[in-house]
Formats: structure tokens, sequence, C-alpha cells
């Protein structure tokens, strides 16, 4: 756990880094790339699932400015907003793994689309 901690903390890190400096995570940053696409959809369930279920909790999307400002770019965009249920999101991490939530309970969490 340590390790790996350590290690999305340095990535989490280095990517605000290049958030704070260009548009999108790839190449000069102008244009959104599939990267950013999965990138979104990591930062989307960090601080509502990962944090709390994986322990992830060294950082956070929701404190982290350059971040918060790529995802409501990335959210606003035509379409996106239509794939963004977080109710399922939670629902489906936190009741589906039996092993990991024994009584299925999902976390209310700040809300993170709002």
């Amino acid at each position: 756990y340590d390790k790996a901690i350590d290690e999305l903390t340095k990535s989490f890190d280095n990517i605000d880094g290049i958030l704070q400096q260009q548009k999108y995570i790839a190449g000069e940053g102008e244009n959104l790339t599939e990267a950013d696409v999965r990138l979104f959809v990591t930062l989307l369930r960090f601080d509502e699932v990962y944090a709390v279920y994986f322990k992830t909790n060294t950082r956070s999307v929701a404190a982290t400015p350059s971040m918060m400002r790529y995802m409501r770019d990335i959210y606003h965009l035509p379409g996106i907003s239509k794939t963004c249920n977080m109710d399922q999101i939670k629902a489906h991490y936190y009741a589906s793994h039996p092993n990991l939530n024994r009584w299925s309970v999902i976390p209310r969490g700040p809300n993170f689309i709002k």
C-alpha cells in the first residue's frame, strides 16, 4: 500500500502541475484527447469512491483548483454530463463487492458533481 499510494500521490501532483500550465494533459494541451477522457472518468470517481474504497486519500480533486477547472470544462462539453451518474457509480462500487463492503453501505459523500 505505501509504495502504491506514494506513486499515486506523485502522479496526482504531476497531473496537477500539467493542468496548472495547460488546458488538457496531452501534447501542448490544446486539444481534448482520449487520455483526457480516461483521466476525467478516473477523477470523477476519485473523491467519492476511490478515496474511501481504495484508501487514496492523500489528495482530493475537489481541493485541487487546476483539476476542478479541468473537470468542469470537460463536464460541460456537449453530451458529457449525461454520462455522469454518481449515484450509479457509487452503487456499483459500494454494492457489488461484498468482500470489501459487506453491508453494501453507500456513503453519502460530498456530492462531487454538484
